[in-house]
């Protein structure tokens, strides 16, 4: 599938696949949806601890690279791990402006260092960050109380409906400790109703810059 990089309004890049009009980041706001999403309505609930996240979408490097940065301003240990069917390419990665954009020249290597670690090996990026990427489908995920925070990051249910289904949402529903948490940038009804029938409790809370609401579910 042909995929171009494009420059999102709040000027970070993301990549578009142009066959189905579908980015791995806002067009609206990379870096800014990646704040608001999955920073402030996710990792900030649980400032001074240790915690485990899983993203589903590692794709860029972004919300890893982003968490990474806003852990060491809330004091954090984090454990993190994100999985990815279809890893980008290196020439892609030398293309993402976002160390420029986030004014993290300091912490270049450490971007650097996420993209070219090892698959399916833990990475100590520094002594309260590790990294572990898995290559895989999100289907095949079977964990069971590992995580107290997930990120919610697939391409949209327009174009994958299939993973943003009940089966998907159970599989996440297992993979959370108690009152662990599951942040997205999604807020359509059928999505909502999947998460609560496995078990979920849903909020509904105010979206990204041009989205106007977003969902937060709580495994109690």
């Amino acid at each position: 599938m042909k995929r171009e990089i494009i420059q999102t309004l709040d000027g970070s890049t993301t990549i578009k696949l142009t066959e189905w009009d579908e980015c791995y980041h806002s067009k609206h706001g990379a870096i800014q949806e990646a704040q608001h999403v999955f920073i402030k309505n996710g990792l900030s609930l649980f400032p001074n601890k240790e915690i485990a996240i899983m993203e589903i979408g590692f794709g860029t490097g972004l919300n890893a690279f982003i968490t990474f940065l806003e852990s060491k301003k809330i004091n954090q240990n984090i454990d993190y791990v994100g999985i990815e069917a279809y890893p980008i390419s290196a020439n892609e990665v030398l293309n993402m402006n976002y160390v420029a954009e986030l004014e993290a020249v300091d912490q270049s290597a450490i971007f650097d260092k996420m993209h070219e670690s090892n698959w399916e090996e833990k990475t100590i990026l520094d002594n309260d960050f590790s990294l572990t990427k898995r290559k895989m489908f999100f289907e095949a995920i079977e964990e069971e109380n590992k995580y107290d925070l997930i990120y919610f990051d697939a391409f949209g249910y327009r174009v994958q409906p299939e993973l943003w289904s009940t089966e998907i949402f159970r599989k996440m529903y297992k993979a959370l400790k108690e009152n662990g948490v599951l942040v997205t940038y999604a807020a359509r009804g059928v999505v909502k109703r999947s998460m609560i029938e496995v078990g979920f409790t849903v909020e509904k809370l105010a979206g990204p810059p041009g989205k106007r609401e977003m969902f937060r579910a709580t495994k109690l």
